[in-house]
């Protein structure tokens, strides 16, 4: 018996040895992939100062209407992800595409990721390039902070335009997502070597080879970071204050929407339902994924065209 139970010690203490060498390796490999990899992130757009840290921001075309384009969570390059749209609506309009801290190319935060904190940030950023007057575009989580945009600056947001955005009865959204761990996880290499057993992009994006190189990299760099991770614990709270929460009632509204959502059923008729609370709201459905502005930019641009023409959103 006694011989047993010290095989199995060692046999425990061997496993152990080996996941404590192997942590350690892809801990060593995922810290000199970051910083080679920090080498080969190109730079674009401009910087600004918010809150002693730098924002970056990217301006495209030009027009008599200004476009601000607010991401989706978590996305790695806003810049990146809106291009094709961005192509398509620069050629009659300026289009602004804010990434905010912890996106992109910005710097990270120690504060709090709450709705409030995030739409401040993104409005001194627009203050800062003295833009005071534009039709508010986003993807999915935006769709909450646009709300609080609205309201706060109702004499600059001139429209809002949502790409299958949230709104705030949306369900599956009060998780409380382990963020220690998974920040241990990207520390320690975990993530990287998840992705890189997952395989790479199928070529399916609109995107050039280039670009989805550069996106790949800026995922691992803000992946799962700490402003990141700050964000992500702070879905629940933001969704919970935004509750019973509308658009202004005389704030044009137009909503491009999933129209077969399976795990939603419900999600266009919350979309029409929201759409219902201002005095011109609209809802256009889509075939498509979450993503739409990668599979539907055209159907985006020139529906947006569309409606803009049909109102008077010309600057002052």
């Amino acid at each position: 018996m006694k011989k047993v139970a010290k095989r199995a010690l060692i046999t425990v203490t061997a496993i152990g040895a080996v996941i404590a060498v192997g942590l350690a390796t892809t801990t060593i490999v995922n810290a000199v992939a970051s910083g080679v990899e920090a080498d080969r992130i190109e730079p674009y757009g401009e910087t600004v100062s918010v809150d002693g840290h730098d924002m970056n921001v990217a301006i495209s075309g030009d027009g008599p209407e200004t476009i601000v384009l607010l991401p989706g969570f978590g996305t790695p390059s806003p810049v990146i992800d809106f291009e094709p749209l961005v192509d398509d609506l620069a050629a009659d309009h300026r289009v602004v595409v804010v990434e905010p801290f912890g996106y992109g190319l910005s710097d990270g935060t120690d504060r709090s990721r709450t709705t409030e904190n995030i739409v401040s940030e993104v409005h001194e950023a627009l203050r800062s390039l003295d833009i005071d007057s534009y039709v508010l575009m986003g993807h999915s989580i935006a769709g909450i902070y646009g709300i609080e945009f609205a309201h706060r600056y109702p004499d600059e947001v001139r429209a809002f335009v949502g790409i299958d955005t949230s709104v705030p009865r949306q369900p599956h959204v009060d998780t409380v997502f382990p963020t220690g761990l998974m920040g241990a996880a990207k520390n320690l290499g975990l993530v990287r070597l998840l992705t890189a057993f997952g395989g790479t992009d199928d070529g399916e994006s609109p995107s050039s080879a280039e670009a989805r190189e550069q996106m790949m990299l800026l995922t691992n760099r803000n992946s799962l970071g700490p402003t990141y991770l700050d964000e992500m614990s702070h879905i629940r709270t933001n969704f919970a204050d935004a509750i019973g929460s509308t658009f202004p009632q005389d704030l044009p509204l137009l909503l491009f929407v999933v129209a077969e959502n399976e795990t939603t059923p419900e999600w266009l008729s919350l979309h029409d339902e929201q759409a219902a609370t201002v005095a011109d709201g609209t809802v256009v459905p889509l075939d498509g994924e979450h993503y739409l502005h990668h599979t539907h930019s055209t159907e985006i641009a020139d529906g947006f065209r569309s409606w803009e023409e049909a109102r008077d959103f010309s600057g002052d």
